[in-house]
């Protein structure tokens, strides 16, 4: 019995252990400083700021346990790093009850809704009364 509880384990643990180590490197290596990322090639080659630019920075701020600094470097990041631990807590439950672990699956609606959101949050953040939005 102990064997199959591993086996369906492995991967939510797995999906786990290998985000826990992203935020620790991001957590470990101040985004804020240069030379240590990238850039973003949109906001170098454009000057404009995509809906994940400040991603790296919120990421660090949750790292080091400070969500202002992480809202206000990039708000749907920090949105999205939720709904994900969100959806990993769910699935090691399920997964340790031995329940199905597939949910529901979004509808195109759903794809839409969230393809518009980021539009609207990417326009928003570039425009001058949305200057709060900007990393």
């Amino acid at each position: 019995m102990a064997g199959g509880l591993a086996r369906r384990l492995a991967a939510p643990l797995g999906t786990v252990t290998a985000l826990a180590a992203a935020f620790a490197a991001v957590g470990a290596v101040d985004p804020n400083e240069a030379g240590h990322y990238p850039v973003c090639p949109l906001l170098h080659l454009t000057g404009i700021y995509c809906p994940a630019c400040g991603g790296l920075r919120s990421a660090h701020a949750v790292a080091l346990g400070d969500l202002g600094a992480a809202l206000t470097a990039n708000a749907v990041a920090v949105a999205a790093y939720a709904a994900v631990a969100a959806f990993c807590a769910r699935w090691l439950v399920r997964a340790a009850r031995g329940r199905p672990t597939a949910g529901p699956r979004p509808r195109p609606a759903h794809w839409w809704a969230l393809g518009g959101l980021l539009l609207v949050f990417t326009a928003v953040r570039n425009l001058p009364f949305g200057a709060g939005l900007v990393p």
